[in-house]
């Protein structure tokens, strides 16, 4: 199993507490796939939201491929997660009930197949962000002082 890492959300850990992370297919249009192999993608502020029985991903932006010609789509269009019906529903009323984000983590290949790892998370407070920066710094003084 080859795993390339096209994109990463590194705000997602700072800005939510990950409780439940899956994995799910990326329904994508031809160029998309091209322009994500050369690693031009974002997940800053994407989401993802059920819609009837199916799951969409928001405000993921994929450049325009640049050998690409009319085939091209729009860079921030909604696009398709694939997961079971059971997923889907799971995941919606998880969200509606605890009030909770569904957000990408990561989108990678694997086996030449495009996937995102999507986490259910709960948006941190002020206090908690302040609160996971200082045990993130007191962790690292103490790597550096038994280092030495």
């Amino acid at each position: 199993m080859s795993e390339k890492i096209v994109a990463n959300n590194r705000r997602a850990r700072h800005n939510y507490t990950i409780l439940e992370s899956m994995e799910a297919g990326l329904a994508l249009k031809g160029t998309e796939v091209k322009s994500l192999r050369s690693g031009k993608a974002s997940l800053n502020d994407s989401f993802a939201r059920a819609e009837g029985n199916e799951m969409f991903l928001y405000n993921m932006h994929i450049a325009p491929y640049e050998f690409g010609n009319i085939a091209n789509v729009e860079s921030l269009r909604p696009r398709k997660l694939l997961l079971h019906r059971r997923q889907i529903k799971k995941l919606a009323a998880e969200a509606a009930v605890k009030h909770l984000a569904i957000i990408p983590l990561k989108v990678y290949l694997k086996n030449g197949l495009v996937k995102v790892e999507i986490a259910l998370a709960k948006g941190k407070k002020l206090y908690d962000k302040r609160e996971s920066i200082k045990k993130r710094e007191s962790d690292r003084e103490l790597r550096r002082k038994f280092a030495m």
